[in-house]
């Protein structure tokens, strides 16, 4: 695991190591442990590392037998040593024993498409200096993350933002359209992202700079293909995938452990790597009752014998160090869960340099309780079509928040004018309240119609979602969270649910598999029932819930205040209508946590990237 940055300048100047330098610095946290710049001419890299494979060899850039193509790679290639056994009967010569190395040889004989080969995590970018190619790639579900910045005279790209803003030519201005996406979805939905001309290289998408033009080329697609077989194909192929993505993710040379909460996806990852090793696990929960799942974890842990670890994060230290979080997550992600993360990662870096975790599980094998809402939808859209008409005409009479109000709504509602993902915080009308009228008004549907006009028609509501969510949720607020927070304590993150060959074997099992009654993940739930007790099988997902809307009352109302008088951004929001939100919610009125959380973590965001201000660096 580890950073990556360069710079191909377009007109043939010869590259600044001063510069490649100062974007280097800016990641020190993502590879701490050795570093490396590469220069030829109008081209150069950089790279931090945090060893983990191979550690006295696999420093980078990485070369080819001749020294003309150079290789900086953030990831892990999980299946590097099959490739490399088949690659060495082809005659190549390996210098090193890091896993990257293959992508070099790999590239020497497939070309471009050596990406197809590779099953892992990555973002990487080779130069090839005999024909003077710039060619990059991220992994198939965006699980690391690759940034650029692309203009006439040069191309620039990194591993995080902040390293390309470390340019002082590369302009900070807000992107206004996406300020008003990342209002409805609490993140910035890719390609683009907060600042105006610095985008974000699209998962499972290859790119290639030659002659000056930038050319971009998907090389996976997520499929859903559903097969007609018994369930237990499905739970005996669950089984084998599953195990076998566990293991491989564990190739390591440095200590690892894993991440628990009380539900199923990481209690199952533990339960996997226990069969391996006497396991290392960690929680991290807060003293407010509901909003804490250490005691599960604790039972969890015990049962499976692991070495436990747990935390109790205070609203005090929660406030004192967001700041410097909102930093490390170089764009605003207004999902609260982000700082358990990172507080369950700096106890974990005290143990271990590489964990384990859950993500991607509930998108793939289908876990989100709102799946389950077409088949509640169900029931309304069965009555009589005259009944129907007038439910929903006797609803449009009752205020907002009665109940069965929005039931009726949604009912009526076909799938892509209901379902943004899972994260939905203002609605269209809203935005234009609270925000500035000079700022553009542009539906969040504009986001989510792209990737609903590739949904096969064959696919069910809940196949739907679950699309949806791959391509937006998750690389937008799962995986982005993921990486800055483990990063920012040089701890490496794996996700073995997030492995290729798992997706597209879950891939073929049909919707009545993935969701029987209330039950989410079915067939994950019932191919390992075994390995854990039955109250951790069938427990509901919690997904590290914190207090928020007890502490905006509470801990948090005098510095939420102190933020919303002295960091507000007038340029972009109407101050009465957030005042409002936040009065409605200490009254009592409504719970606006989510939407005030979503303005606090921009305007401290503004503050340290817009305005410059060091706040909480440390």
């Amino acid at each position: 695991m580890c950073g990556i940055c360069g710079i191909y300048n377009k007109r043939g100047i010869e590259i600044s190591k001063e510069e490649i330098e100062d974007m280097k610095k800016t990641m020190i946290h993502r590879g701490p442990d050795e570093e490396g710049i590469y220069i030829e001419e109008s081209i150069g890299l950089g790279f931090q590392r945090l060893k983990i494979i191979d550690l006295a060899r696999g420093m980078q850039p990485i070369k080819n037998e001749e020294g003309n193509i150079s290789l900086i790679c953030n990831g892990e290639i999980y299946n590097y040593l099959t490739l490399k056994e088949e690659l060495q009967k082809k005659g190549h010569y390996f210098r090193t024993n890091s896993d990257v190395e293959v992508i070099v040889h790999l590239y020497e004989e497939e070309g471009f498409e050596c990406v197809n080969s590779l099953r892992g995590m990555f973002s990487f970018a080779m130069w090839d200096g005999r024909k003077k190619i710039l060619y990059g790639a991220r992994d198939r579900f965006g699980i690391k993350p690759f940034y650029y910045y692309d203009k006439p005279g040069e191309f620039l790209f990194a591993s995080e933002m902040k390293a390309i803003l470390a340019l002082s030519r590369v302009k900070r201005e807000v992107d206004k359209t996406s300020l008003v996406h990342y209002l409805t979805f609490q993140y910035v939905p890719e390609p683009d992202t907060i600042l105006e001309g610095i985008k974000k290289l699209q998962p499972a998408t290859y790119f290639v700079l030659k002659n000056n033009k930038l050319e971009f080329n998907k090389y996976w697609e997520v499929n859903f293909s559903p097969e007609n077989k018994p369930l237990s194909f499905f739970l005996e192929g669950t089984r084998e995938i599953l195990r076998e993505s566990v293991h491989l993710h564990t190739q390591s040379d440095v200590p690892w452990g894993g991440f628990l909460s009380g539900g199923i996806d990481s209690s199952l990852i533990a339960a996997l790597l226990s069969e391996i090793k006497k396991l290392s696990t960690f929680s991290v929960g807060y003293k407010e009752q509901g909003y804490s799942e250490l005691e599960e974890a604790r039972k969890t842990a015990e049962f499976l014998g692991t070495d436990h670890h747990e935390y109790t994060i205070t609203p005090g230290e929660f406030i004192e160090n967001l700041p410097w979080l909102v930093w490390h997550l170089d764009e605003p992600v207004a999902d609260p869960a982000a700082i358990s993360l990172y507080f369950v990662a700096k106890m974990a870096k005290e143990k271990i340099t590489v964990s384990l975790s859950g993500e991607g599980a509930d998108e793939v094998f289908g876990g989100y309780g709102i799946y389950g809402e077409p088949r509640s939808l169900n029931y309304f859209r069965k009555l009589p079509g005259a009944l129907q008409s007038t439910l929903f005409y006797l609803s449009n009479l009752l205020p907002q928040g009665t109940t069965g109000k929005n039931y009726v709504e949604r009912a009526r509602k076909g799938i892509e004018d209901r379902y943004v993902g899972n994260a939905f915080i203002f609605e269209d009308m809203q935005k234009k309240e609270i925000l500035r009228e000079s700022l553009p008004f542009i539906s969040y549907k504009e986001v989510t119609r792209k990737y609903f006009s590739n949904i096969l028609e064959s696919y069910d509501e809940v196949t739907q979602m679950q699309y949806i969510d791959l391509h937006t949720w998750m690389p937008g607020d799962i995986l982005a969270k993921a990486d800055k927070m483990t990063m920012a304590n040089s701890l490496e993150l794996r996700v073995p649910y997030l492995d290729h060959h798992v997706f597209e074997f879950a891939a073929t099992i049909p919707t009545k598999y993935k969701l029987k009654g209330n039950t989410t993940k079915y067939v994950l739930r019932e191919a390992f029932k075994d390995l854990l007790p039955e109250e951790v099988i069938n427990r509901p997902k919690k997904g590290f819930p914190v207090p928020t809307r007890i502490w905006l009352n509470e801990e948090l109302k005098e510095p939420v205040k102190k933020i919303l008088r002295e960091s507000f951004t007038p340029e972009y929001f109407n101050y009465s209508a957030v005042e409002k939100l936040f009065e409605d919610h200490l009254q009592g009125k409504a719970d606006n946590s989510r939407k005030l959380w979503t303005i606090i973590i921009f305007l401290i965001w503004h503050d340290i990237f817009i305005k410059e201000k060091n706040v909480g660096y440390k």
